[in-house]
């Protein structure tokens, strides 16, 4: 039997005779990625293929692979590609290739892509192309079925960009190999596959990141030291305020009555994955699925673990006891696009019970007191003993400028996909790890989701993960899965 003698910087265990394990598979210690083809004949090998000043050899790098190219996926992959640490070796997308997908650069809006596996793949070689000043390069391997690619591939790492109601089959089985894993926001669909994913990487050990950018920011770590600082003093109200969605509204609260034809190269029966079966529609995909309670999560799963995030980390929150939500509905398949949730979270560590608000689609939270008159309401608002903070700012303007800024007690994020990166090599947690923050902080919108679907406040048990007073919203708490689909 091989003896385990220590860990590697790629993600796996080296074992005595040199090779490296990753869950149950043993391999070698990290073949540089063929497919490479000049169209001269190179007789002096450059000094960053082997690495060298400035240059991490190709056997050290960490090894990706991208599931879920649309315009998100397009995202990610843009960042990951200008990271030296990692090697891009497979893409994968039910969709060969199509338009009309949101704008890969947010700035730009609305404007619509192609988006697929066969761009993302020419995408990643001619980036390689370019970076190794070979005419060619053809290292990038393109999938449709995430299950095949997993199988095939030999990766240390995944991205999962994939609408909402696939992000957990994928990544659990990306885990189970023991493959680290980025998750687009939400982590998943339902509380429970939540909850399974989060023991699943904490078993595994594996490095995790969600994709909530904006927890690792300046604005996030300077509201974090405010609080830190007991600028405000003990925190019991917080206030987050969210404007409409930036996609279009469905037509109507019901399936359309038409069928089109499914686009060619579009496998329609993966991109269903474990929902039920429908035929297909455009007012589904691509990136119209999020109002669908089939495939997205809503706008409250959409941004929740981006506003929360940073109220979680200043509060130290964990598992709300209660939660109520008014709403305004479009139709029985459709989430609520104008609405409010309360969360009520206990007392943790000598910080006192703490009344959480989420306003939507235009609903605005109550002024500060301390406000002055010709200013709006802008950011989230934390109501304290001693004051109140708005946005990144202490208000009034007067305390602000006065109180100046807080000391810089926290570390600085290298960035969002480099935390996560460095991370995979040994490093420490990424700032979004599944186990330590993002697993909870998901969950929190999807019981405000649920709280709209039943209508009533429920008592929430955290630990045990149930409600105490409310069957049918237990019901809600995890999906029933097609056949072959479940976790």
């Amino acid at each position: 039997m091989r003896k385990l003698t220590s860990v590697s910087a790629v993600g796996g265990t080296r074992l005595d005779d040199g090779k490296y394990t990753r869950g149950k598979r043993a391999i070698s210690r990290r073949r540089f990625l063929g497919g490479v083809a000049a169209t001269t004949a190179l007789t002096i090998v450059p000094r960053h293929v082997c690495g060298g000043p400035g240059h991490i050899p190709p056997s050290e790098k960490t090894v990706l692979a991208c599931i879920g190219m649309g315009g998100q996926g397009h995202v990610d992959l843009f960042n990951l590609l200008r990271l030296d640490e990692l090697q891009v070796a497979a893409v994968c997308d039910v969709n060969r290739e199509g338009g009309g997908y949101i704008s890969w650069d947010w700035m730009q809006g609305k404007e619509q892509k192609l988006g697929g596996c066969e761009p993302a793949r020419r995408l990643v070689n001619e980036h390689y192309a370019k970076q190794k000043n070979l005419g060619k390069y053809r290292g990038c391997q393109a999938h449709v079925d995430y299950r095949e690619m997993l199988d095939k591939e030999d990766v240390d790492a995944v991205i999962v960009a994939t609408p909402d109601h696939t992000h957990a089959t994928i990544a659990m089985a990306a885990i189970r190999r023991g493959m680290h894993v980025y998750c687009e926001k939400p982590l998943a669909y339902s509380v429970a596959e939540v909850r399974q994913i989060t023991q699943a990487a904490r078993r595994k050990g594996v490095a995790t990141q969600l994709g909530n950018q904006g927890q690792a920011s300046e604005e996030a770590r300077v509201v974090q030291e405010f609080i830190l600082d007991d600028a405000i003093g003990p925190v019991r109200e917080v206030h987050v305020t969210v404007g409409p969605p930036f996609w279009d509204a469905p037509a109507s609260g019901g399936p359309p009555p038409e069928t089109p034809p499914v686009p060619a190269g579009f496998d329609w029966d993966l991109w269903l994955g474990p929902a039920p079966v429908r035929p297909y529609h455009p007012a589904y995909h691509p990136w119209r699925w999020r109002d669908w309670q089939d495939f997205g999560t809503g706008p409250l799963g959409d941004m929740g673990c981006h506003k929360l995030s940073t109220v979680f980390k200043a509060l130290k929150l964990e598992y709300p006891i209660r939660v109520e939500a008014t709403c305004t509905e479009i139709g029985p398949e459709i989430y609520p696009r104008r609405f409010e949730v309360r969360w009520e979270f206990p007392e943790r560590d000598g910080k006192p019970p703490v009344t959480l608000t989420w306003h939507g689609g235009g609903l605005q939270p109550p002024r500060p007191e301390q406000l002055e008159s010709d200013r709006p309401v802008r950011g989230d608002v934390y109501i304290g003993d001693k004051g109140t903070l708005m946005g990144n700012r202490l208000v009034p303007e007067s305390r602000m400028k006065s109180y100046r800024r807080p000391p810089k007690v926290l570390a600085r994020s290298p960035g969002q996909y480099k935390e996560w990166v460095d991370a995979c090599r040994g490093g420490p947690a990424a700032g979004s790890d599944f186990v330590r923050h993002s697993g909870p902080l998901t969950e929190t919108p999807l019981l405000g989701n649920i709280a709209m679907r039943v209508g009533r406040k429920l008592e929430w048990d955290g630990p045990k993960m149930k409600f105490t007073n409310d069957e049918m919203a237990n019901r809600l708490l995890r999906r029933a899965y097609r056949p072959g689909w479940a976790l």
